[in-house]
């Protein structure tokens, strides 16, 4: 735990350059503990989504029809 400290007093005393290299070594470090998805996977996951999304608006596309169709009758504009 001491040793956090020292660490973030480290990082202030880099310069800016110094610093943007750092960030840019741990994000590429981050990105190769990644598992990325096979292109099976990829294509699975996309057409789920795609299915998804485009039953979600069609229920949305209901029920506005719906509602629409309440408030005219209700308010009798129609």
């Amino acid at each position: 735990m001491s040793g956090t400290g020292t660490a973030n007093a480290d990082r202030d005393k880099l310069g800016f350059f110094a610093r943007i290299s750092l960030f840019m070594r741990e994000v590429i470090a981050e990105l190769r503990k990644v598992i990325w998805p096979t292109r099976k996977e990829l294509i699975t996951y996309t057409g789920v989504v795609i299915v998804f999304v485009l039953i979600m608006a069609g229920i949305i596309a209901l029920l506005d029809y719906v509602f629409g169709r309440g408030v005219l009758a209700l308010f009798g504009t129609e």
